[in-house]
């Protein structure tokens, strides 16, 4: 099957597991990247050592149609930022790999999300490409359990793995499962991008609710203001107990470890920084 694929970094298993099963790339679409919520350094260097046309500019159907004319049969959707237009002039097939178990889930990061609502299985998606965002039927889903405590780091490795094992399900048997491909159906849940406000530590809440937040944005970090300073949080330990500190006050600072009294507890923030993230919401910070 010959194919074009849409990519970022994160979504390489998929790309490597279909060219493993004898498929023949024809072209690979990549968007800018923030290099903290994406990353298309290995996507762009296949594209080069494999010496494929590259784009990194919305698709267009005149693209499409380029496509057509290579013999490009399917669009293969890894990651991307851009609406597709209507690919069903030009090829036979356009599908796309989500990170959550559609329906639940659309929208452009749900990760965060699914861990700071402390689920307990997470997974992914193959759906043909509809005309709405993340709204096509479904070929394959592939599932897998979150842990109490996972971190953001910790998602995204179990999701890669669960990409490569989803994959393998689509490649090894593509047209049968495109051909029984289930609707979504009703209902379902789009959940948008988070806030800065969404990243912000309210200390009066609870200690568990706190490292919960921390654990969800990793290396998007959440901000917190300490002394009447704003630093951003990349990683902090806890633990509930009796005191009578006013939440938010500092209490012991050694080197960069910083003891903040909670609601019910204390948060021992052991990694920080005062500069946030480099791109937040796709923003530059000045």
């Amino acid at each position: 099957m010959r194919f074009a694929i849409t990519l970022s970094d994160r979504f390489k298993p998929v790309l490597d597991v279909f060219l493993q099963a004898g498929w023949q790339p024809l072209k690979v679409f990549c968007t800018p990247v923030d290099h903290r919520m994406h990353h298309h350094k290995l996507s762009v260097a296949f594209a080069e050592q494999r010496k494929l046309p590259l784009q990194l500019s919305p698709m267009r159907p005149q693209d499409l149609q380029e496509l057509a004319e290579m013999g490009c049969e399917t669009l293969i959707l890894g990651s991307y930022n851009w609406r597709i237009p209507d690919w069903t002039p030009y090829l036979r097939y356009a599908i796309n790999f989500h990170p959550s178990l559609l329906p639940e889930g659309r929208g452009p990061y749900p990760q965060v999300r699914a861990l700071l609502e402390g689920r307990r299985e997470w997974g992914c998606t193959c759906h043909k490409v509809g005309p709405e965002f993340d709204s096509g039927d479904i070929l394959a889903q592939e599932r897998f359990a979150l842990g109490e405590t996972d971190t953001h780091q910790a998602l995204d490795i179990k999701l890669q793995l669960a990409l490569h094992r989803l994959s393998h399900k689509v490649a090894g048997d593509f047209e049968r499962l495109w051909g029984e491909a289930q609707p979504q159906g009703e209902g379902g849940s789009y959940w948008p991008l988070w806030t800065d406000q969404d990243r912000i530590l309210d200390f009066k809440r609870g200690t568990a609710d706190l490292l919960r937040q921390v654990r969800a944005f990793g290396d998007f970090e959440c901000a917190a203001t300490i002394n009447n300073v704003t630093i951003f949080i990349h990683r902090a330990e806890g633990w509930v107990e009796t005191h009578g500190f006013a939440p938010g006050s500092l209490i012991y600072s050694q080197a960069e470890q910083l003891l903040v009294a909670t609601g019910d507890g204390m948060l021992l923030v052991t990694e920080w920084s005062l500069y946030g993230p480099d791109v937040i919401n796709g923003r530059l910070r000045k």
